[in-house]
């Protein structure tokens, strides 16, 4: 089983935390704003259907 074999310093920690946080805030930022457009009946985003579900 592989192991670290140095601790990570806690730069390079608080940089990976930091990042993951970022991506974190940009994919709530455009969740809401795609329902926010979805609510307001602005927007043009098209719901994917199956055609199994029609049935």
């Amino acid at each position: 089983m592989a192991v670290p074999k140095k601790k990570t310093s806690t730069l390079k920690r608080d940089q990976r935390k930091a990042h993951w946080k970022r991506q974190a805030a940009k994919e709530a930022q455009k969740a809401l704003s795609l329902g926010k457009s979805v609510l307001s009946g602005r927007s043009t985003f098209v719901y994917p259907q199956d055609e199994d579900d029609e049935e």
